[in-house]
């Protein structure tokens, strides 16, 4: 039997009982059917193993794989080596733990995580692109695109999208547009002197958006007007 992943949203105690299961109750389902809508709409994300509203539960497809924040350099502060611990399971071995190089190109990576096939940062970009136009065109804002909320299956490195516990749906290019800065920001963040990797992403999102990202490319160059006047008062 396959690996089940459980969501469990657990009781909010500062909440009254009642209003605390109807908001519980409304999320669920709403992830459900968000969930759903991509899946039939051809869109990689896990499939829906369970759903039990009374306990607040979601079972979802365990997908095994990397996920892309560590596929992806994180700068110079990237640190080169990892702990590793040796056979714990031998009381004898009292060998101490010692360090390890981490791999550092993205198909070595992937590799250690036991992905088959080969991938490359272009492809891998590529692939970031195109899922999250797949989900725009479906009108579905994900609503926290980070590194962190995508994986790579490890079978034949399909790119999954995670976590859709923020996402909601909008015809608005607005919305569209602030997802795509929200993922542009985490980039920046996460994985500095990344410009020219979030341009792929956004290359391979026109692409397959076609005529419908001239309207969003207007807008997030907007957007990204007002972040950087917050960011200039504070």
């Amino acid at each position: 039997m396959a690996d089940i992943l459980f969501k469990h949203r657990f009781p909010k105690r500062y909440r009254h009982p009642t209003l605390d299961a109807t908001l519980t109750r409304q999320r669920l389902i709403g992830e459900t059917r968000t969930i759903m809508k991509c899946l039939r709409a051809g869109v990689n994300v896990p499939g829906i193993r369970l759903v039990d509203t009374s306990e607040g539960c979601l079972g979802l497809e365990f997908i095994e794989g990397p996920p892309v924040r560590y596929l992806i350099p994180a700068g110079t502060d990237e640190p080169r080596y990892r702990l590793i611990f040796h056979n714990e399971e031998d009381e004898n071995d009292e060998e101490e733990p010692g360090y390890e190089e981490i791999p550092d190109t993205i198909g070595a990576r992937a590799a250690d995580w036991g992905c088959v096939n080969d991938i490359s940062m272009e492809t891998l970009l590529e692939k970031i692109g195109v899922e999250i136009a797949k989900l725009h065109m479906i009108d579905i804002i994900h609503g926290d695109l980070t590194t962190s909320n995508m994986l790579l299956r490890a079978t034949n490195n399909d790119l999954v999208l995670i976590d859709f516990g923020l996402a909601y749906h909008s015809t608005l290019v607005e919305d569209k547009a602030v997802d795509l800065y929200v993922l542009e920001r985490a980039f920046a963040s996460t994985h500095p002197d990344s410009e020219s990797l979030f341009a792929s992403i956004l290359a391979a999102y026109a692409n397959r958006t076609g005529k419908d990202w001239g309207q969003i490319k207007k807008r997030l160059d907007e957007v990204r007007l007002r972040g950087r006047k917050r960011s200039m008062v504070g």
